[in-house]
């Protein structure tokens, strides 16, 4: 089934912007959704997921390497010329085991043939594309340990009875849930370089214009994209653009002063902060066809970058995009 255009979503624009940034840098490090259930955050990744334009891959990698040479040695690959393929969108349930979310050897086969076997997991196939998990909260820790492993290293390493397997592992990861149903560890809501709140609308209009373009959509999906072809098509050119841009896009020095003045104030743990501010704010930029990172993109994009990187405050009521958005305006006067 065709899947719903991403520039048909009702609302959502921290959340749509969020994965924009993701896609001109992927590097900035996945984006976190946290809300009601039945808001778009799953429609939305792979809404753009299908705007984006195809990845080069070898015929039946499973790693979805762009050339043979980086095919892993241990797959079982055909010589072909590269095709292009959708960019891959892979769900992580729940219930997963960790043979099938990093992949298993064979060790029978090893020992008695001499042959190394691997069936590769979905950190495999996620490679080079995303990997979604919804209701990230609830994932069981060694799941989570695993996922933490991944995303610092960007490889999967696979290691039993004295044998190892390795391929790269690099995705973008987004994760959805609801904050009412468990907290996320640490460790893990660090790892997501953006994070946004995603609610229903409340307002009539707006929730009625989401039930016309939903039911619209169900009722004829081919036709309901080719409505939205033209615009889902210029969201993916200026993606290209940006990502075009980008290595050329110049952060002035008074730029990084400040992203670390804000951090300080605000009291978030670590340097990945900044580092993300940084990132999501030259993406920002390079979106918008600047050549110069300004305090004005940092200011845009704070809320999402930092928000939960906050230390919990017992005595501040207010949510912590409240929090951000109060000391971006004492610091930096937006």
């Amino acid at each position: 089934m065709t899947a719903f255009p991403f520039s048909a979503i009702v609302g959502q624009d921290e959340m749509k912007r969020a994965m924009v940034l993701t896609a001109i840098d992927p590097s900035i490090g996945g984006v976190l959704g946290f809300g009601d259930r039945g808001t778009g955050k799953s429609t939305a990744v792979r809404g753009l997921a299908a705007l984006l334009p195809p990845i080069t891959a070898v015929p039946g990698c499973p790693v979805n390497a762009a050339t043979h040479a980086d095919c892993p040695d241990w797959a079982d690959v055909a010589e072909a010329e590269p095709v292009e393929m959708p960019t891959p969108v892979i769900d992580l349930p729940l219930g997963a085991t960790e043979d099938r979310v990093t992949g298993a050897l064979d060790i029978e086969k090893a020992l008695t043939q001499g042959i190394k076997s691997f069936q590769p997991g979905l950190l495999a196939r996620a490679n080079r594309g995303y990997l979604y998990i919804d209701e990230v909260n609830l994932l069981e820790d060694h799941i989570v340990d695993l996922l933490l492993d991944v995303a610092q290293s960007g490889e999967n390493v696979v290691e039993r009875e004295g044998m190892s397997i390795r391929h790269p592992a690099r995705f973008v990861l987004v994760g959805s849930g609801n904050p009412e149903e468990g907290e996320l560890r640490p460790q893990l809501l660090d790892r997501f370089g953006l994070s946004v709140d995603v609610a229903s609308p409340t307002d009539i209009p707006t929730r009625i214009e989401v039930i016309k373009r939903r039911d619209a959509y169900e009722r004829d999906p081919e036709a309901f994209y080719d409505s939205w072809r033209a615009r889902d098509t210029a969201i993916r050119d200026q993606i290209l653009a940006a990502r075009a841009r980008l290595p050329q896009v110049v952060t002035p020095p008074r730029v990084l002063e400040r992203c670390a003045e804000l951090c300080v104030a605000l009291g978030s743990d670590g340097l990945r902060g900044e580092l993300t501010l940084l990132k999501a704010g030259r993406a920002l930029a390079a979106s918008q066809g600047q050549d110069t990172m300004s305090t004005e993109h940092i200011a845009a994009v704070a809320p999402s970058a930092l928000r939960h990187r906050l230390r919990r405050d017992p005595l501040d009521e207010a949510g912590s995009g409240t929090r951000v958005t109060r000391v971006v305006e004492e610091v930096l006067g937006a």
